[in-house]
């Protein structure tokens, strides 16, 4: 427990610090080797890859279209009826974002509008490590259907028998994508940015993954013309506001779903009262014992802080300093505390808010900035598969009534080429 009025400036920023992303040169030379592979040698280099990290030689890259009508055979009724309830409830809440065109007349005979398209090309990375993750193919595949993307492609890396979780296949198969590849890591993203004998590159990569997948995407949208990712990403996070009237085992047990995920994953309460963390306490080494993943979360648990606070009013400054990708607030009146809550990827309200419900069905987006960038980046939405462009139209006496604003302006820049093609309409 950390008394927060007590710390110094440094020892408040160290007690905020995240885990350290470790190795970094050494990664950045290793997926540098992975991007220059697949761009040299294609679907070569995706299948001796495949074969070095996940222990498994493929016959093919793509997904057999046989697999999508066994997946669902093999799936139980109950399985298959919450991956499309919670399909439902993140299309009722992305539906809800749909762009309509702005149409301004800003002076007499001079029209702007702002349109949006969708992105034409989109390329969708579904994590499998320890399990698969279809919440996360409905919450990438739900708003590339929406926005009505082309083209939308799905990598996953196989397991050891070179198969896809049926998880995965049926939610894809419910989002309307039909174009699946069973390859992962720093190689999958390469593919999809640069295109391989089999894989047509795709815009945009969106999806979460480990620090190779994270390192090649970065890599990758600094150097490929035109492709684009949909944000930085580091260690999963959650923060938790509370004071003495909300539930110790409620806030344990956010605090330790978020811890699950990995050993650098981060977790901070937040409080006003030292009886609760006390209590809070207390809980996380109770209920860290009946977790299956019990030893991950234990380590998460080293990096992270139980924080007191002299009043609410300064959790509020610690949490926008810190900026979580989860922000919990469970206090007597929450949405008191809204309007001064400013950095946080995803807000959860209440006692009963937890933070599991946006991550699979509530409606909201899971994928989130981590790492403090919530302070400048926003959660995934539907505008993130969509491209914003202007149009403007002017009539002859539009440009008539703007000319003299054009002529000071392009006179004061020294720009007559832009000035002449002003007043040779004009002249005519």
């Amino acid at each position: 427990m950390l008394t927060w009025s007590n710390l110094t400036e440094q020892q408040q920023i160290d007690a905020l610090a995240r885990p350290a992303i470790a190795d970094n040169a050494s990664l950045a030379t290793a997926v540098a080797d992975i991007v220059s592979a697949v761009k040299v040698n294609g679907d070569d280099a995706l299948f001796k890859l495949t074969e070095k990290f996940d222990g498994v030689k493929l016959a093919n890259l793509a997904l057999n279209s046989s697999a999508f009508a066994q997946a669902s055979e093999r799936l139980s009724a109950s399985r298959k009826q919450a991956i499309v309830t919670a399909y439902q409830q993140i299309e009722r809440f992305h539906q809800a974002q749909v762009a309509t065109d702005i149409v301004v007349e800003t002076m007499p005979g001079v029209v702007c509008t702002l349109k949006t398209e969708a992105i034409e090309s989109v390329g969708l990375y579904i994590p499998a490590g320890s399990a698969p993750l279809p919440s996360t193919v409905l919450m990438l595949g739900v708003p590339a259907k929406i926005a009505k993307c082309d083209r939308v492609v799905l990598v996953c890396p196989p397991n050891k028998d070179g198969l896809i979780a049926d998880e995965i296949i049926y939610a894809a198969q419910i989002c309307g994508i039909d174009e699946i590849y069973t390859i992962g890591g720093a190689q999958a993203v390469a593919a999809l940015a640069l295109g391989t004998q089999t894989i047509k590159a795709v815009n945009k990569v969106f999806g979460p993954g480990n620090r190779f997948v994270t390192e090649a995407k970065k890599q990758l949208s600094q150097q490929v013309p035109g492709f684009a990712i949909d944000m930085p990403a580091g260690p999963s996070e959650v923060l938790v506001i509370a004071d003495n009237s909300a539930t110790p085992k409620f806030a344990a047990a956010d605090l330790l779903s978020q811890a699950e995920h990995g050993t650098d994953s981060q977790v901070i309460l937040l409080s006003d009262s030292k009886e609760f963390i006390t209590a809070v306490q207390k809980e996380l080494d109770s209920q860290v014992e009946l977790l299956s993943r019990k030893d991950i979360a234990k380590q998460a648990l080293q990096s992270s802080r139980l924080i007191l606070t002299d009043d609410l009013a300064q959790a509020v400054q610690v949490s926008n300093l810190y900026g979580p990708e989860h922000l919990i607030v469970q206090t007597q009146n929450p949405n008191k505390l809204l309007p001064s809550l400013r950095n946080a990827g995803s807000i959860f309200v209440g006692d009963y808010s937890p933070e599991s419900a946006g991550d699979y069905a509530s409606g909201t987006n899971h994928v989130l900035p981590t790492y403090g960038y919530s302070k400048v980046v926003s959660s995934l939405s539907l505008a993130d598969f969509s491209r914003r462009y202007t149009v403007q139209e002017l009539s002859k006496q539009g440009l008539a009534s703007l000319a003299p604003t054009l002529i000071e302006l392009t006179d004061a820049e020294g720009l007559d080429a832009h000035q002449r093609a002003v007043t040779v309409r004009l002249e005519d």
